[in-house]
């Protein structure tokens, strides 16, 4: 069986990015991402998270689980942060706030209510680190626990697994490999 999750090791050609990383996704699509590389996503959250094939399919994982909130609160954090003028903070921070801080967000991240209320304060006169505990606090959560069962899923074990080991009779428990295509969407491969 070719590789699994297979845009993550292969040349794609044919992917239109359209998410807010979609340059440097372009970029790095055309390099091919080594089994080295993959395992060291294992070592920890930062190295999956700060390479894009790997928060490509961290994201992928998270929202298999209907629970993409976290890590597209933790990318906006960082997108923000990168905000070079003064005067696109507060509208940025504010849009931040809502999407994930607020009680009545649609995409609400589960923080304690100290923080919550930190974060709400900070909104006053937003600053590049204005949400900076709040990411700390989801990142601690995604480590724990999404991070975790990640590596567990066959998200991951499919890209550490060496090629041809997928989807045969040896492998019961993952008769079903899975693969990304370029908008992200999960794609059976083993019938």
């Amino acid at each position: 069986m070719k590789h699994r999750l297979g845009f993550l090791l292969q040349k794609s050609d044919s992917c239109d990015y359209s998410s807010s990383q979609g340059k440097k996704e372009k970029a790095s699509s055309s390099q091919r991402v080594s089994q080295e590389e993959v395992r060291k996503w294992a070592d920890s959250l930062e190295n999956l998270i700060h390479h894009d094939r790997g928060l490509a399919a961290f994201r992928a994982f998270l929202k298999s689980e209907y629970s993409e909130e976290n890590i597209e609160f933790w990318v906006s954090c960082e997108d923000y942060k990168k905000t070079k003028s003064p005067a696109k903070l507060s509208p940025k921070a504010r849009k931040i706030y809502d999407e994930f801080i607020s009680v009545q967000a649609t995409k609400e991240v589960n923080l304690d209510s100290c923080t919550r209320e930190k974060t709400s304060h900070n909104m006053l006169e937003p600053t590049l680190s204005c949400f900076d505990e709040a990411q700390r606090k989801i990142f601690i959560l995604m480590e724990k626990d999404s991070y975790r069962r990640f590596l567990k899923s066959p998200y991951y074990l499919d890209l550490v697994s060496p090629p041809g080991a997928g989807c045969g009779p040896d492998n019961s428990k993952r008769s079903h490999a899975h693969t990304l295509d370029c908008n992200s969407n999960i794609i059976s491969q083993c019938a």
